[in-house]
C-alpha cells in the first residue's frame, strides 16, 4: 500500500529525517518516530499517548469520527445481532467467523476448562468479607500463574490457544465466586450443559437449597453486553497487558494487570458511576438544574455516560445498548425510574447546544448499568461483568503480541522536569 513521506526538520542542524509512514488497512497512517533520538537527540512528546500508535494490530477497527466500531472488519451491531458471544470471541481471537464444527469444538473447549482448582476457590477465604470484587478479580486471576506454569511457552501456538481457552472459560467463575463471597453465599459449580451466559447468571444466582432457572431473556442481553465489551482497541487496560505481557511474564499475570487497569472509574468503572449519578439527582424534575450545574465549570458536578475519549460522535454501542435496554425492562417488566432519568438526561443532552458543541453523546456505560440492574447484577459486580467481556480482547491482543517476531518490550521514556545533577553534602552540613 502506497503511503505519503514525512520528514522532521532539525533546527539545529538544518538537516531532515525522513519519517517512514506506516500505512493501515483503514484510517490515517502512523509516522515511525522510532529513530527520532537517536537522529536528532530529542524525543517525541504526547501524555496519554492520544497521538501515539504503540503497535500495530488487525483486531478492532474504530473511527471516532464517524462512530465506526469493526471487529476484524465487521460492524459490531452486525455481530451483536446476528452472533453469539462465543461466535465473537473465536472471531477476535482466530480472524474469521466459525464455521458449523469450529463453533462446536471451540464451545466445547471452553465449557471443559470452566471449573477451577479447589485449592484456588480457598484463596477467597482470605479476603475480607467486604472487599470489592474487582480487587478479589485482580488477585485471583493473578494467583492462576501459581496454578498453570506449565503451559505457558509464550512461542507455542498450542500453549497459547490452551491459554486462551482456560482464561475465556475461567474469568465468569472467578466473578461469580467473588459475588457469592462478597454476599456470603456458597460457590455455585459451574453448569456445563448452559451456554456461556447462562451459566455464569446460574453461578451468581443459584442457591443450593432450591432450583434456578436463568431467563433466557436476561442470558441474550448479557450476550449482547458482552458482545459489545469484547475488544476496543489499545485502550487503557488493553495497553496495559500488552505492556506487561511484553516483558514475556506468565500470561495470566498481564491479564490480571489488565483487570487492575480497568478498575479505574475512567475506564470500566464508569457504569457505576452512571448509577451513582442517577441516584443523586433522585427525580426527572432535579434533571435540569442538574444538567445546569454540570454546565457551571465552577460547580464541580460532571455529567457520568457521556463522551468518549475516541468517539466525537455516537458511541455506535450505545444505539445497540439503548434499544436493548428497553426490551430488557419491558420483557422483565422492570418499572425502573432511573430510565426515566436517563432518557430524560439524554433529551437534553442532544437538544442543548452546550452539550452539542462539546459532543457529548451518551456513551456505552450510560445504559449499560440500567440493564445490570435490571438483571439483579449490584453496581459493585458491573465492572466485573465489564472484565469478563474484555478478557477476550486482553487475550487476543497478547496473543497477537507475543506471535510477532518483532516484539519489543515497551519502554516509554519521559521528559525529566526534577532538580538538575547536584552534589551531597555531609548531613551535619545540609
Amino acid at each position: 500500500m502506497s503511503t505519503p513521506s514525512y520528514s522532521l526538520l532539525n533546527n539545529a542542524t538544518g538537516e531532515k529525517l525522513d519519517l517512514p509512514a506506516i500505512g493501515g488497512t483503514l484510517g490515517p497512517v502512523g509516522l515511525d518516530v522510532g529513530k527520532v533520538y537517536d537522529k536528532t537527540g530529542v524525543f517525541t512528546y504526547d501524555p496519554g499517548f492520544s497521538s501515539t500508535c504503540s503497535t500495530k494490530s488487525a483486531i478492532t477497527y474504530i473511527d471516532g469520527d464517524q462512530g465506526i466500531l469493526l471487529y476484524r472488519g465487521y460492524p459490531v451491531a452486525q455481530l451483536a445481532e446476528h452472533c453469539s458471544f462465543l461466535e465473537v470471541a473465536y472471531l477476535i481471537l482466530n480472524g474469521e467467523l466459525p464455521k458449523g464444527q469450529e463453533l462446536q469444538n471451540f464451545d466445547s473447549s471452553i465449557r471443559k476448562h470452566t471449573m477451577i482448582n479447589e485449592n484456588l476457590n480457598r484463596f477467597f477465604e482470605g479476603f475480607n468479607y467486604d472487599a470489592h470484587p474487582m480487587a478479589m478479580l485482580t488477585g485471583v486471576v493473578g494467583s492462576l500463574s501459581a496454578f498453570y506454569h506449565d503451559t505457558t511457552n509464550n512461542k507455542d501456538p498450542r500453549h497459547r490457544e490452551i491459554f486462551a481457552h482456560r482464561m475465556i472459560a475461567k474469568i465468569p467463575t472467578i466473578a461469580a465466586a467473588a459475588y457469592k463471597k462478597y454476599y456470603g453465599q456458597p460457590f455455585m459449580y459451574p453448569q456445563n450443559h448452559l451456554d456461556y451466559c447462562s451459566n455464569l447468571l446460574h453461578m451468581m444466582f443459584a442457591v443450593p437449597a432450591e432450583p434456578y432457572h436463568v431467563n433466557p431473556i436476561a442470558a441474550k442481553a448479557l450476550d449482547i453486553l458482552f458482545t459489545l465489551h469484547a475488544d476496543h482497541e489499545q485502550n487503557a487496560s488493553t495497553s496495559t497487558v500488552r505492556m506487561a505481557g511484553s516483558t514475556g511474564t506468565n500470561p495470566y499475570a498481564a491479564i490480571a494487570a489488565g483487570i487492575a487497569a480497568l478498575w479505574g472509574p475512567s475506564h470500566g468503572g464508569a457504569n457505576e458511576a452512571v448509577l451513582t449519578m442517577l441516584d443523586e439527582i433522585g427525580d426527572v424534575k432535579n434533571v435540569q438544574g442538574f444538567m445546569d450545574k454540570v454546565k457551571d465549570k465552577n460547580s464541580g458536578v460532571r455529567l457520568m455516560g457521556f463522551g468518549h475519549r475516541v468517539y466525537k460522535n455516537f458511541d455506535p454501542r450505545a444505539t445497540i445498548i439503548r434499544e436493548q435496554c428497553h426490551k430488557v425492562l419491558q420483557a422483565l417488566k422492570v418499572d425502573d425510574p432511573k430510565l426515566e432519568l436517563a432518557m430524560k438526561l439524554e433529551e437534553i443532552a442532544l437538544s442543548d447546544d452546550y452539550f452539542k458543541a462539546r459532543k457529548l453523546y451518551p456513551n456505552v456505560d450510560f445504559y449499560s448499568g440500567i440493564i445490570y440492574k435490571a438483571l439483579g447484577i449490584p453496581v459493585n459486580m458491573f465492572t466485573p461483568m465489564f472484565a469478563v467481556a474484555r478478557t477476550v480482547g486482553w487475550v487476543a491482543h497478547w496473543i497477537e503480541m507475543v506471535s510477532d517476531p518483532a516484539m519489543r518490550i515497551a519502554r516509554p521514556r519521559q521528559v525529566y522536569t526534577g532538580a538538575a545533577e547536584r552534589t551531597v553534602s555531609p548531613i551535619a552540613q545540609r
